[in-house]
């Protein structure tokens, strides 16, 4: 299992200029570690529609790179996003699934199919070209900046360890956030 925060941290350090979309357990760690939050888009109180805005956030700005970090329980909210991710086949997305078999934010309960289900599969099935699971820190160190070189949409399935507990989730000021997005995606538009 990768530890959440060690996660995390690496895609910080390696994120370059993407945009991140990121909601439950991955925003946790990353609005205190965030390099760049000017191109952060938390999606707070909105379960499941992370990859969603990750989607449209791609085919408007193709020529940015669009990171979307997502629970397992909000992409068990809308497993329909991967069809309608796979069937507008943006090159620019990497969509991040932390994995842990559980509703962290709510208490810890287990998510449904806990146990059985398989993302990367799921992802497969649904036409995602490219999909990858990682339980071990060190060879997602090592395979990430690779995979990142290919076209996406890629699946990037992070079964991680939650140990601490984690910081206390906080409904992010969406509103500031998307106003700093807009902002920044101003600027390089000129």
């Amino acid at each position: 299992m990768i530890p959440c925060h060690e996660a995390v941290q690496f895609l910080s350090d390696t994120r370059g200029d993407a945009i991140v979309v990121n909601t439950m357990t991955p925003s946790r760690y990353w609005k205190d570690i965030t390099n760049n939050p000017d191109y952060d888009l938390p999606i707070a109180g909105g379960m499941g529609k992370a990859s969603s805005m990750a989607l449209g956030l791609a085919l408007s700005r193709p020529d940015k790179k669009i990171w979307c970090m997502d629970g397992d329980g909000s992409l068990l909210m809308n497993l329909g996003t991967l069809v309608t991710i796979a069937g507008q086949a943006p090159a620019n997305l990497v969509h991040f699934v932390f994995d842990d078999e559980a509703y962290q934010t709510t208490g810890g309960q287990p998510v449904p199919g806990a146990g059985i289900y398989d993302f990367k599969t799921i992802a497969q099935g649904a036409g995602y070209p490219r999909a990858y699971i990682f339980d071990d820190l060190e060879h997602f160190k090592t395979d990430l900046p690779t995979l990142l070189q290919d076209d996406g949409p890629i699946m990037v399935v992070l079964k991680i360890d939650y140990p601490d507990g984690g910081p206390p989730f906080s409904m992010a000021n969406t509103k500031a956030a998307v106003a700093r997005l807009r902002t920044a995606l101003a600027k390089d538009a000129k």
